[in-house]
């Protein structure tokens, strides 16, 4: 094992030296004013930034996310279409708080009341959708709760479809970055509806509460601002830059100025201190491993999907990725086999382990190969 990590790290240490790499041990470091808040690098699946990520919250309007990812859901398996429409009952009309300012017994389309929920941050459009998706918030709440938790939101209880307050609805930020990624991967046929500025309704033009699609610098193009007394003002936000989606999730914020400056700040450090570098594509051969009895004495090894990594910039030049191999590995091999492990490093950074696999299958030897294999091994050792 010991002669594949000496060769590999020499390898790639050349390779930095090479690129004229530098070597500098400054970490990427920022501090927020908001009390709750995490910043991922979805390309990677990497957390830039975190303070109090897993601290349970009034998450406010940004939990009709969950309201959405379950209308969505119904759209993309046909229980409903954009053109379908839903009666406004009296409990949904007279809901107060942010409104897309629905009529009493009226039928709305479906898309307009997508748009009522993203852009005017309607409380009375998400009850208009939870009664008729389940019959009743109620119903729709506990709908929500059951599915959230199969997506792997690990720490949200969720009361009602608005973000309305009460004491037993919450989130943590952590949760709701989670579940942007899924608004994200799972829905992108909907997910330009985030990006969308304005939206009139009942003679009503209302603008999209999210101040960062104002904003061209990070990029942005979703999901959902919140603020309550309690809470204070929220947002999460997600931006695309040269191939690197962020999403980041902040909460607790005094004003909705210092959320617009405050969550800039934060996109524009993640995409400026930090990077995705691709090490290996899938199939590419890695390093040879040695295999004990096998028809050919080494088999090449790869990654099983291609591997990226995101890290500091200024950090590059220090990473280290060392192949941990269970060498020798015992004939017969097959292909896509896992033999061992990529260990990724870099200062102030977590390590990161990636299986690595056989790329080819090797056969092992017959009965008079093995018995010679075994003599040889008897006379001259593990080196011969």
């Amino acid at each position: 094992m010991t002669a594949v990590r000496i060769r590999f790290a020499a390898m790639l240490a050349a390779a930095l030296v090479a690129a004229g790499l530098a070597p500098t041990a400054r970490a990427a470091t920022i501090e927020t004013i908001g009390k709750q808040a995490i910043l991922v690098d979805l390309s990677t699946n990497t957390v830039l930034f975190e303070k109090n990520a897993d601290e349970r919250m009034p998450p406010s309007s940004m939990s009709k996310l969950m309201t959405l990812y379950m209308v969505f859901e119904a759209l993309k398996e046909g229980r409903l279409s954009f053109d379908h429409t839903l009666p406004v009952s009296e409990r949904a009309w007279r809901m107060q708080g942010s409104k897309m300012f629905v009529e009493l017994n009226n039928t709305i389309k479906v898309l307009d009341l997508i748009k009522g929920v993203i852009i005017q941050s309607g409380n009375d459009a998400c009850i208009v959708l939870a009664e008729g998706l389940a019959g009743s918030e109620q119903a729709f709440a506990e709908k929500m709760n059951k599915r959230l938790k199969e997506i792997g939101l690990k720490s949200t209880n969720l009361i009602n479809a608005t973000g309305w307050p009460d004491p037993n609805h919450y989130m943590t930020a952590r949760d709701l970055s989670i579940l942007a990624e899924h608004l994200i991967r799972d829905f992108p046929e909907y997910y330009y509806l985030f990006s969308e500025k304005e939206f009139t309704y009942h003679g009503i033009k209302q603008g999209n509460r999210n101040p960062l699609l104002y904003r061209n610098s990070a990029g942005v193009d979703g999901l959902k601002t919140g603020h309550t007394e309690i809470a204070g003002y929220g947002l999460t936000a997600s931006g695309e830059r040269e191939g690197r989606r962020l999403v980041l999730v902040i909460n607790g914020l005094p004003s909705m100025q210092a959320r617009a400056d405050e969550t800039t700040r934060l996109l524009e450090w993640g995409f400026r201190e930090f990077n995705a570098y691709a090490l290996f594509k899938a199939g590419d051969a890695i390093e040879e491993v040695p295999v004990w009895l096998g028809e050919q004495k080494t088999v090449p090894v790869t990654v099983p999907k291609d591997l990226k990594v995101t890290m500091a910039r200024a950090d590059r030049a220090n990473m280290k990725v060392t192949l941990v191999a269970n060498q020798p590995v015992a004939a017969p091999v097959k292909k896509g086999d896992t033999v061992g492990k990529l260990v990724i490093s870099a200062p102030g950074a977590p390590s990161k382990e990636v299986p690595v696999v056989a790329a080819n299958d090797v056969e092992k030897l017959g009965f008079v190969g093995r018995a010679f294999a075994a003599a040889k091994y008897l006379v001259f050792g593990a080196g011969s």
